[in-house]
């Protein structure tokens, strides 16, 4: 696989001054709104769940007519 993947921007005021923070694995420091945040891979969505291209997945429990 290629290198960590990075965030591009902070998710709270949109600017792109991040850098590493030593909180802890995959934790970003934002300077210009002075947070950290972090970035966690869960998974990927299973072809099944997804539907055809570009469909939204039903949601459980919700009412089709």
């Amino acid at each position: 696989m290629s290198e960590r993947s990075v965030p591009l921007y902070c998710p709270y005021c949109g600017e792109e001054d991040l850098r590493p923070s030593e909180a802890g694995h995959g934790a970003w420091e934002c300077h210009a709104c002075v947070r950290v945040f972090t970035v966690k891979f869960t998974g990927l969505l299973s072809r099944a769940a997804a539907g055809p291209a570009g469909a939204a997945a039903p949601v459980p429990g919700a009412v089709t007519r």
